[in-house]
């Protein structure tokens, strides 16, 4: 029996392509192992990696045997007790080892299961595979941090290892044409003249021979004399830094604070934060995070205080809309940065401040972002910011909201915002 294994090195990484093979077989296991672990971790663990358990039976490799081939004729031999189809009873008292333990009643056997761990990028590729940004594109970095190397052309100095044999050889030969062209199509005359003048009754001594002789002479010394190659022909691939265009985003997360949203509420809404932050720091190079809070009055915060200060209030939800436009325009131009934003509120809101909220989104902020996502997080029915939000949703293609009433809605309800959108 032959085993064939794989193991060849690929980069840092050993047998990478066996791992990539073995992860499109087993995609389904791999799955569902995922969702799993999705259901028992919670969010502020989502960028681990997950153990999977394969049984061993789907996992065999494959194998090559050897067989006679052929028809053959065999005859086994009988036996006293056994006929066909008779079955052979387990011997009393068992064999083998001398354990102390108790054996267990089955009879049948099994073998354990093959543990495979997934690595923090295949997880979360694996959760993310059937998730998009809606409709989108992305718009292109403005400020570049990052470099290619890229060829631009050739260059008469460079290190050995750059050296290009072709070009270089071509020039040595246009070189080579371009100084002994005349001297060659001179001595080919000469040569001529010579063979007529010695075809006639000429002396070897004349001088009109002598001189054929000594120009022949002169000239294949002088073509000999020109090098096959030159330091002056040598050509190096030259190779420049050019910048390198990339893709950023800034994510804007709108957290109402006021008396009514509760901190299981508040909870349920950094989970929603966390997921999308991930989901976006995987399509993006740079991704950055403003923190607003609002209750009456809105504030840019940092992260620590955005999700654990204890300062409450009222609810205007059209301060926090005025500082997000304000941010906006200072400081992420819509046409350098992919502009997100996800708000989070029990959706009580006063009455009039809702109409202005409904004209600061269909006026300033939907044509400035790319994408914008409410979720209104309570167990009642819908509360009166909901209601407004209906119209921006069916004006504006980019804007979505859903609900949430359990952490156990999360999930769904972000997998439905950025699900992909049928061609």
């Amino acid at each position: 029996m032959v085993y064939l294994i794989d193991r060849r090195m690929q980069g840092k990484n050993k047998s990478a392509v066996n791992r990539d093979r073995f992860l499109r077989r087993f995609k389904g296991q791999v799955q569902q192992a995922v969702a799993r672990a999705i259901k028992e971790r919670s969010i502020t663990d989502m960028e681990k990696g997950e153990k999977i358990s394969i049984p061993v039976k789907d996992v065999g490799e494959p194998s090559f045997g050897h067989t006679r081939g052929g028809v053959w004729e065999t005859v086994s031999p009988g036996n006293r007790k056994y006929v066909k189809g008779d079955r052979v009873p387990r011997p009393a008292g068992g064999a083998g080892g001398q354990g102390q333990g108790q054996g267990g009643n089955s009879d049948e056997t099994g073998e354990d299961d093959f543990i495979f761990e997934l690595t923090r990028e295949e997880f979360l590729d694996c959760f993310f595979e059937d998730l998009a940004l809606p409709d989108l594109v992305k718009t292109q970095l403005a400020s570049i941090s990052e470099w290619r190397s890229q060829r631009a052309g050739y260059t008469i100095s460079g290190t050995p290892t750059n050296i290009h044999v072709l070009r270089s050889l071509r020039g040595a030969l246009g070189r080579r044409i371009a100084i002994g062209g005349r001297p060659q199509r001179r001595l080919a005359e000469a040569e001529r003249e010579l063979i007529g003048l010695l075809g006639t009754p000429v002396d070897d001594n004349d001088e009109r021979v002598l001189a054929l002789r000594r120009e022949i002479h002169h000239l294949r010394t002088r073509l000999l004399a020109i090098p096959y190659l030159d330091p002056f022909d040598l050509r190096y691939s030259n190779r420049i830094k050019v910048p390198k265009p990339s893709t950023q985003a800034v994510m804007f997360c709108l957290l109402d604070v006021s008396g009514s949203m509760d901190q299981a509420r508040k909870d349920m809404a950094k989970r929603f934060f966390i997921l999308l932050y991930l989901f976006l720091s995987r399509m993006y190079e740079h991704t950055q995070v403003v923190f607003i809070r609002h209750h009456t009055q809105a504030a840019e915060v940092d992260e620590h205080e955005f999700f654990h200060s204890r300062e409450t209030g009222g609810t205007v939800v059209s301060s926090a809309l005025t500082l997000l436009t304000k941010i906006v325009r200072e400081r992420y131009a819509s046409s350098e940065w992919n502009v997100y934003v996800a708000q989070a509120s029990d959706g009580d809101n006063w009455d009039n401040d809702s109409e202005q909220c409904l004209k600061m989104l269909h006026e300033t902020i939907m044509p400035a972002v790319q994408y914008y996502a409410y979720v209104e997080i309570t167990d009642g029915p819908p509360q009166n910011l909901w209601h407004a939000y209906e119209q921006v949703a069916q004006m504006h293609h980019n804007f979505a909201q859903q609900r949430i009433v359990t952490p156990a809605d999360i999930f769904p309800v972000f997998r439905e915002l950025f699900r992909k959108q049928p061609k």
